[in-house]
């Protein structure tokens, strides 16, 4: 399970949630599981798979007649670029910048 927003105070911008869209989905997910994990309702859900699905950035795949999402490669090289951006933007003298960044996301770049 992903771990709180640590800008919890502030909104989470459209790419932050298209990034841990990417990151939960990594292993194949269920439509409710991404919705429970990515705190979203389920319209907010629906809206962000069609763009995703629309964008090729996930891909819709039937699995025992349930529908799994992943991560296309287009969806992993955004995931991937998305996290080198949140480094750029990571300094020294200051952590808490204005842009919110998925820390959970930055940890797992550490390990390449």
């Amino acid at each position: 399970m992903s771990p709180a927003n640590p800008h919890s105070t502030q909104r989470r911008d459209r790419l932050y949630i298209i990034a841990e869209m990417l990151e939960i989905s990594k292993e194949g997910v269920l439509k409710t599981q991404m919705m429970y994990r990515a705190n979203l309702s389920y319209t907010q859900l629906s809206d962000y798979l069609n763009f995703m699905l629309g964008i090729n950035l996930l891909e819709k795949n039937i699995k025992y007649e349930k529908e799994i999402y992943k991560p296309t490669g287009k969806g992993l090289d955004f995931l991937q670029k998305y996290i080198e951006i949140q480094e750029l933007l990571k300094t020294e003298t200051n952590i808490n910048t204005a842009f919110s960044s998925p820390e959970h996301l930055l940890e797992k770049t550490r390990k390449f």
